[in-house]
């Protein structure tokens, strides 16, 4: 039996010597590290019956994003496993692009956002030129602004839009689960099951079985958000419990990474 194929939609990689994270401040420091994309490939490494084909690239939120599109374009250059790069940019209709970004993230869910970004003209205008440059928009929100980014995203239907880590869940609310029932409506957007705490086994199994009977099967990407991932879980438990989950799915794993990002493979 061959390995599974796993494309990770979702990793960081910095090096804190050469960039300043002020976030990480108000970690517990577990993270406070530099990390290297040799040390992902490392952990997938240690995950038996796996094959790491390769990962998407996500901001960091570092002081100087001009400095990390440098970054980012010689780790591609070197590394033929970074398959695509999602770089930050305020999302407008005059918004920097990178050449070598497949995508953008303006991170919403950080302190230094206004409240409702999502929902200003310039912001719905630029996801619209992101929509007609065959772009996707990479969107992580407050848990308790996701009813601003539905109302956002429901007006430009067009747009490919990927939602990290469930929208940031806290708990399966009310709210939580009515407006991703909405998000699940959209015709472009994927969510990326990643970003939960693994520690109570009744919520990780309640969550992961609303998600798979409210968005369809096309539409869930696969992402470890490492080493992020090691403030709330540990690399290994949440790749095991999406392997229970899922099994050896490759639409999950790998293939609808693949459309959701146009990967060339």
């Amino acid at each position: 039996m061959s390995d599974l194929k796993v494309i990770d939609s979702h990793f960081h990689v910095w090096d804190l010597v050469t960039q300043s994270l002020p976030w990480l401040t108000g970690t517990d420091g577990t993270i406070s590290h530099t990390y290297r994309f040799d040390d992902l490939a490392a952990a997938y490494a240690e995950l038996p019956g796996v094959e790491f084909t390769g990962g998407v690239y996500v901001e960091v939120d570092c002081a100087d994003p001009v400095a990390e599109d440098g970054i980012v374009f010689d780790l591609m250059a070197h590394e033929p496993r970074v398959l695509a790069a999602m770089l930050r940019s305020e999302v407008s209709p005059w918004m920097r692009v990178p050449l070598h970004a497949t995508g953008i993230r303006e991170p919403l869910h950080i302190d230094a956002e206004p409240r409702g970004r999502c929902l200003e003209p310039s912001f719905i205008e630029g996801l619209r030129a992101l929509a007609a440059a065959g772009k996707p928009f990479e969107s992580c929100n407050r848990v308790d602004e996701l009813e601003d980014a539905y109302e956002s995203f429901s007006q430009v239907p067009e747009a490919t839009v990927i939602l990290n880590h469930l929208g940031n869940v806290e708990c399966l609310s009310d709210a939580w689960c009515s407006v991703m029932e909405r998000m699940a409506s959209l015709p472009n957007l994927y969510v990326k099951v990643s970003g939960y705490p693994t520690a109570d086994a009744g919520f990780v199994a309640e969550l992961l079985a609303f998600v798979r009977e409210t968005f369809a099967a096309d539409r869930l990407l696969y992402a470890s958000n490492w080493p992020v991932v090691e403030l709330y879980s540990t690399f290994a438990e949440h790749f095991g419990l999406l392997r229970d989950t899922f099994g050896d799915d490759e639409d999950f794993f790998m293939n609808n990474a693949v459309r959701a990002y146009g990967l060339s493979l």
